[in-house]
């Protein structure tokens, strides 16, 4: 098995379908840079080279609990439109993208770092995964926090650009222009492809 992981961080309806909570702010990035049909293509290869593959979808509760009272920035936005409700079709990751059994699916994840509230670490290292790479939604949200905990945490951290969306493409080209570097690899799939033995 590769030392290597895809870490796919809100592949989920309320962002990549029509209908989605969150879907309206995101689409034309979505359409912009096709990240969807990339990841598609990216998991299927990838899978077959062994990598294994790691989910990473944001939950909330009914009355969402686990926020306070009055959040505030992004997760204001959250609340607002009632999304990623746990059990939701808004909260399930997209039909085609749906995880195979040899799939990892972790679950915990409340806030915007991959690895703040979950077991995702444990995970990482007891499947002896040394190297990630992250795709999924926000670029400049989730995707950055879980790139920064796990470049501290001592990952070889790649960030597939190509894999990746947020609201606008002046935030996704900053992100990857300035922030990505410092953190990680930034490169596109098909390079990351390349790079697997």
């Amino acid at each position: 098995m590769s030392q290597s992981a895809l870490v796919l961080i809100e592949y989920q309806n309320d962002f990549l379908s029509e209908g989605g909570a969150l879907h309206e702010g995101v689409r034309s990035e979505l359409n912009r840079t096709n990240m969807l049909a990339h990841t598609e293509a990216l998991v299927k290869e990838a899978r077959d080279k062994g990598v294994r593959i790691i989910w990473v979808p944001i939950e909330f509760a009914s009355g969402y609990p686990e926020l306070s009272a009055a959040p505030y920035g992004i997760l204001a936005g959250v609340k607002a439109t009632n999304a990623f409700r746990l059990g939701s079709w808004g909260a399930q990751i997209v039909d085609s993208l749906k995880p195979h059994e040899s799939d990892i699916v972790i679950a915990g994840k409340r806030g915007l770092c991959g690895f703040a509230s979950t077991n995702l670490d444990f995970v990482l290292r007891q499947n002896g995964i040394t190297r990630i790479a992250l795709g999924g939604l926000l670029t400049d949200c989730c995707v950055e926090s879980t790139m920064r905990s796990a470049y501290e945490r001592g990952y070889d951290v790649v960030t597939l650009t190509d894999c990746t969306a947020t609201l606008s493409q002046a935030q996704h080209e900053a992100a990857i222009t300035y922030t990505y570097p410092m953190f990680s690899h930034p490169m596109t799939s098909e390079v990351f492809l390349e790079t697997l033995p």
